[in-house]
């Protein structure tokens, strides 16, 4: 009797899936012709569908290494600061070495700098949003440094070469983010370390008593995320093909787009796998981003105003007979 039951309920879950699925794709396709028509069918074009698409890669990694971050219940909003050091190292070791430099550059770097964090983390006891905050005015004091350092100042105000910017481009961005798909999604939901993780975000005591190894889990986290935001760090440089120095807290604007990401991912999430609604909320980010400027809202505060809006609505939307409280 009891399987029974559970195969129903397991029919019933899978039926509301694949229903919420079909309105979703619906409403997506709904959304782009309202988006053509408000562009005078700017929008639904090859062109700006590219532009779209590859503007989209380099959040995508980082709004996953975002999954995995509050997933365990931290707050790291140095991400920025070690973003921007990672496009640095992608361009001078990129300039220097071609390709393997490219990449090594921001994988190393990204990788190195966010195990640094998760080790602050895990042996301080200091709140993450507070460490991840002074750890954002040391990468920004070091990208300073370098920036007016005699010996530094040329390499990292000079431009990633035009020949060693294709990692950036279509088709080879949304192949890097296929792979990386196949690989978070596996991590994620696949593997001891995504259940642990969120085990750990869920609660700490329950997740030791259960035998699992908090700090250990943790470093862990921060090889997982480090390696995606040194993925982010090589492909923004190889797209953006220089790098500016942030300052005054101002790196924190970078990870502004993939936590918008995140939360609309969050929101979709009791429907969607986390990981899978990544980058399809990156893609209706910058949809969302293209068409303002289509329309000519002027970039800055008022086209993230709009996006605010935009989360806002969605998220009424996407809770709406949700039973309980929202975190």
């Amino acid at each position: 009797m009891t399987s029974g039951m559970s195969n129903e309920s397991a029919v019933s879950e899978h039926r509301s899936k694949m229903i919420f699925l079909a309105i979703f794709v619906a409403a997506l396709v709904i959304m782009a012709l309202i988006f053509n028509f408000l562009t005078d069918g700017r929008f639904i074009q090859v062109s700006t569908l590219s532009i779209i698409a590859k503007q989209a890669v380099y959040p995508t990694f980082i709004a996953w290494g975002l999954c995995f971050l509050f997933a365990c219940g931290y707050t790291d909003m140095s991400i920025g600061g070690v973003v921007v050091l990672g496009s640095f190292a992608s361009c001078v070791f990129g300039n220097w070495y071609g390709y393997p430099g490219v990449v090594l550059g921001g994988l190393i770097v990204g990788t190195l700098l966010i195990f640094v964090n998760f080790n602050l983390f895990a042996f301080t006891k200091i709140p993450s949003w507070i460490a991840g905050l002074s750890l954002a005015m040391v990468y920004e004091a070091i990208g300073v440094f370098l920036k007016v350092g005699k010996a530094t100042k040329p390499l990292v105000t000079a431009a990633l070469r035009e020949e060693y910017r294709i990692l950036g481009q279509l088709p080879w961005s949304l192949l890097f983010m296929l792979a990386g798909f196949v690989a978070v999604y596996f991590v994620y939901n696949r593997t001891s370390v995504g259940l642990n993780i969120r085990a750990i975000g869920g609660n700490v005591d329950v997740a030791q008593k259960l035998g699992i190894n908090v700090t250990f889990t943790l470093m862990k986290v921060g090889l997982i995320v480090g390696l995606l935001i040194g993925v982010a760090s090589f492909l923004q440089e190889s797209i953006a093909g220089l790098t500016t120095v942030k300052t005054g807290l101002t790196s924190l604007s970078m990870i502004f787009y993939p936590l918008s990401v995140y939360l609309l991912a969050q929101i979709m999430q009791k429907k969607i796998n986390i990981i899978v609604a990544v980058p399809i909320c990156s893609f209706i980010v910058y949809a969302v981003f293209n068409v303002l400027a289509l329309l000519g809202v002027p970039s800055g505060t008022l086209q993230e105003a709009c996006l605010g809006t935009f989360l806002i609505v969605f998220g009424i939307v996407g809770q709406k007979g949700f039973k309980g409280v929202v975190k």
